[in-house]
């Protein structure tokens, strides 16, 4: 056991007020909760920002969230004290929670996510009991490692299943997408990438240029899904990642394989269930198996790391731009107004 000599932390909670052009976030220091028997205490060094953070602070949603919890779900730290009965936790290891703390084997019934049920990461130092709790790889700074929990994980979780030679339709260009990128690329997977931003598709084929990276941007092409099928010869690509929702769900039923599969990750675009008007038949025409990705599990996370481990895959190159965590509702104002390409990092 190490007794911990840090009694307060900074952190930033949401405001809770949606009235645009209002702060999101307030700064305030406070007393930390007790360490536990079990629990460890980590001092964090960068945090990663999601869509879903900048969502959940304009009060977009969906579920229920902690009144002025604090916010992010996606970090990297070290541990700095552990509680006398830790058993696999010392300290100095470069860890994060899951951001799914009720999600350790896949077979729980129940949820808890971070930056809703609970409090995020967006501190400098969090308690966490170490069975939520995952060592990160030991090759990665920081920053790459904070972009691991929750965007790594989806990504890692919405490819499941390919293997090489199958092509891969990802949808946009924010942290999951470069995410899923990044990996199918290094599955060998072909992909195709879709944007409404011709800078956005043209810098990521700077970035990614062997293979040449294919590319259809959506707001030019209205039927795009067709464009999709023309560069797959009509035959459709093997597996989406689905991050519009609603908007954009059946074209991307249109444009999959007989027998492929829709990963749906998220829910970008503005939701409305009038759009959904040929989901059953098309579904059941191409038989598209259509499975909910809620980034994974604790188990889900290990593999992923020590699948990172083992290739050694540089992450550096997911990273859009890194602010000071004093500069925390820029960064969030930054990703609500989708400016990045890749991911926002928070460095401590």
């Amino acid at each position: 056991m190490t007794t911990a000599t840090i009694i307060t932390r900074r952190a930033f909670r949401r405001t809770d007020d949606y009235t645009p052009g209002t702060p999101k976030l307030k700064y305030v220091e406070e007393a930390l909760p007790p360490l536990g028997l079990t629990s460890v205490l980590i001092k964090i060094h960068a945090i990663s920002l999601n869509y879903r953070d900048a969502n959940i602070a304009n009060g977009g949603n969906p579920w229920p969230v902690l009144p002025n919890g604090i916010l992010c779900n996606d970090a990297a730290g070290e541990v700095v004290a552990t509680g006398e009965k830790v058993k696999n936790l010392a300290v100095g290891d470069k860890v994060a929670p899951i951001i799914d703390t009720k999600y350790i084997t896949g077979r729980e019934l129940g949820r808890s996510w971070l930056a809703a049920d609970e409090d995020g990461v967006m501190a400098d130092h969090v308690i966490f009991d170490e069975e939520v709790v995952v060592k990160l790889p030991d090759y990665l700074d920081f920053v790459s490692a904070a972009t691991i929990p929750c965007a790594g994980v989806t990504a890692w979780s919405a490819l499941k299943g390919m293997s090489i030679g199958q092509t891969v339709l990802i949808q946009g260009t924010g942290g999951v997408s470069v995410f899923a990128l990044k990996l199918a690329r290094a599955a060998g997977l072909q992909v195709i990438l879709t944007s409404s931003s011709d800078h956005k598709l043209e810098k990521m084929k700077e970035k990614y240029p062997n293979p040449p990276l294919l590319t259809v941007n959506y707001s030019k092409i209205p039927d795009w899904h067709e464009e999709v099928l023309r560069l797959t010869d009509g035959v459709g690509v093997d597996i989406v990642v689905e991050n519009g929702g609603t908007p954009s769900l059946v074209q991307s039923m249109k444009c999959t394989r007989r027998g492929g599969i829709i990963s749906q990750v998220g829910y970008l675009g503005k939701q409305n269930p009038q759009d959904l008007a040929e989901l059953v038949p098309i579904i059941i025409d191409r038989r598209i198996i259509l499975r909910g990705i809620n980034a994974g599990s604790k188990y889900d996370t290990e593999d992923f790391c020590a699948a990172l481990s083992a290739t050694k895959v540089r992450l550096d190159d997911l990273i859009d731009s890194t602010f000071p965590f004093q500069k925390a509702e820029e960064a969030v104002e930054y990703i609500w107004q989708g400016k990045q390409v890749g991911k926002l990092v928070l460095c401590l």
